[in-house]
């Protein structure tokens, strides 16, 4: 029987990460995925959804191209070929994550991973064998995927999750996506921008509803103008394929009829099928639970990602990886989740890290807020991209950096600078006496700094904002 130091199950951003980690520390590492390499982020979610973002942004760019003076001519727009361009960026970060683990030298087995027992690890592999492993620890790391509501008759044809949606061969004539989050916006400005009629139903009162509400105008603006419809407080009753395309009833009577339906709300946990019941290890609907260690409650077992239920999001999972293992390899080491930085790729981006101005509120914290608009910076207009703002919470007394949020052109590169601020306990000061270049975009981030006592440069002075 193989011994190794960790085996891995599950090969997406936190199990391949989680793998080079231990190999880096001098580990023998084993890993072991189903399907491909990469998992839902690289496969199926983050870097698929970004290529036929940048399509559809190239595409609305192109139309606005005469403004520029640039003449393009009849612009015509190939989902086939933006599809296809997505898979070859996919296969190319697919090749390398496997490069990767083999220039570490981790063992790599294709096959499904479950655990046998505390410290044993069966391998059910492609060719029909089965392997039983040691291991000294065993991190779980197998994601989640779309939930199969059933009262929203998935058929993956016409009713469809957002796997499906990555994969048309044509550009629907309408469709009606369920779910105003992350993934229903974001997929409301794709398919928009790819010349479908959208339409957005959501149950609660707004879209984007982890967002603060100047954030969540510019998109709605966004939306309006782009033509994209969105009925909040909608209850979806049912949905069925119909002869004329699907049929979408709300709650009260209204209805909808569309060519597509894409169901963007639900996950659900990798969890069941892999031991963790025989092994004693304690779950909640369906998540594992675990300390901030990652250990769960079983010693020598971890969980890392998704199926741990806490914050769905790739580089969540990739530092909880790094967190598990070295504790796995006899270090001492805590996630926080103080300052994560999180992105939504609508058209503007929309990025945030550490408290929200909503967030102060409900927790009682006095703070002061800068803002700047990005209709004010020479770069944004020099690119065509006006629309949107920074802002800045500050502590008030200590003027310690507690968040940031951003709407508009590069957002999601744009909070870095934030979260390094808010990790570091970094002080407005830090922000404001860092001399930003010029002409960038993170002049943005340094006027909303010197904004939170009336100081901007290229805004007028206004009276300290208290919330």
């Amino acid at each position: 029987m193989q011994e190794f130091d960790v085996v891995i199950i599950g090969g997406g951003p936190g199990g391949y990460v989680g793998a080079i980690r231990a190999a880096q520390l001098g580990a023998k590492a084993a890993l072991i995925e189903k399907d491909t390499l990469g998992g839902t982020c690289l496969n199926r979610g983050c870097i698929p959804t970004k290529a036929l973002y940048y399509s559809a942004k190239t595409l609305s760019t192109v139309k606005k191209a005469a403004e520029f003076g640039v003449n393009a001519g009849e612009v015509s727009f190939d989902i086939a070929r933006a599809v296809e361009r997505k898979d070859d960026v996919v296969k190319k970060l697919v090749g390398g994550v496997g490069q990767l683990l083999k220039g570490n030298g981790i063992t790599v087995m294709n096959g499904t991973g479950s655990i046998e027992a505390v410290g044993r690890v069966k391998v059910e592999k492609k060719d029909g064998s089965t392997e039983v492993i040691g291991a000294k620890s065993i991190i779980i790391a197998t994601g989640s995927e779309p939930a199969m509501i059933p009262v929203f008759n998935i058929d993956k044809e016409n009713i469809i999750t957002s796997t499906e949606a990555l994969n048309l061969k044509k550009v629907p004539k309408d469709i009606l996506i369920i779910g105003g989050g992350v993934m229903g916006c974001e997929f409301a400005n794709i398919f928009s921008k790819f010349g479908s009629s959208v339409k957005v139903v959501e149950l609660l009162p707004t879209i984007l509803s982890t967002e603060d509400k100047q954030v969540v105008r510019v998109i709605a603006k966004a939306f309006n103008d782009a033509g994209i419809e969105v009925y909040t407080e909608a209850n979806v009753e049912s949905v069925e394929k119909t002869a004329g395309g699907v049929k979408t009833r709300l709650k009260g009577g209204k209805e909808f009829l569309t060519e597509k339906v894409l169901v963007t709300i639900g996950r659900s946990f990798n969890s069941a099928g892999i031991g963790l019941d025989k092994a004693g290890v304690e779950m909640e609907k369906g998540r594992i639970k675990v300390n901030d260690k990652m250990e769960t409650s079983v010693k020598g077992i971890y969980a890392i990602g998704d199926v741990t239920g806490r914050m769905l999001l790739a580089h969540i999972a990739s530092a909880g990886a790094i967190v598990a293992v070295e504790n796995a390899l006899g270090k001492e080491k805590w996630m926080d989740y103080s300052a994560v930085p999180a992105g939504i790729f609508t058209d503007p981006e929309i990025a945030s890290v550490g408290l929200r101005e909503k967030d102060a509120e409900e927790k009682g914290i006095k703070v002061s807020i800068g803002r700047f608009p990005y209709a004010a910076s020479g770069k944004a207009l020099t690119m065509g991209e006006s629309e949107g703002f920074m802002q800045i919470i500050v502590e008030e007394g200590t003027e310690r950096v507690l968040g940031a949020t951003i709407v508009g052109a590069h957002a999601t590169d744009l909070i870095g600078e934030a979260a390094i601020v808010v990790k570091g306990g970094g002080k407005l000061k830090h922000i404001i006496e860092t001399i930003h270049a010029h002409p960038t975009l993170p002049e943005i981030v340094l006027e909303a700094a010197e904004d939170v006592h009336g100081m901007a440069i290229h805004k007028i002075g206004r009276k300290k904002s208290h919330s």
